[in-house]
């Protein structure tokens, strides 16, 4: 697990791990990731994702689901 201890974005020091539905979107199609955790900043509000995060949001994301011919 990553622990980031400063914002990269603005260099605050209020930068907390949070758990929570993380919505995106892609050509226009919104998806949600259920409980994603990743890291926050409390200041400018920048999000900080780590490797594991980036794979569950790959999951969900329709930019990477297996079409089928």
């Amino acid at each position: 697990m990553m622990k980031i201890t400063s914002c990269p974005s603005c260099g605050s020091k209020k930068v907390r791990r949070v758990r929570r539905n993380w919505t995106g979107e892609f050509q226009g199609q919104t998806y949600t990731v259920p409980g994603l955790e990743f890291h926050e900043c409390l200041d400018c509000s920048e999000k900080i994702y780590d490797r594991e995060a980036m794979r569950k949001i790959e999951a969900y994301s329709p930019a990477f689901a297996k079409t089928h011919a």
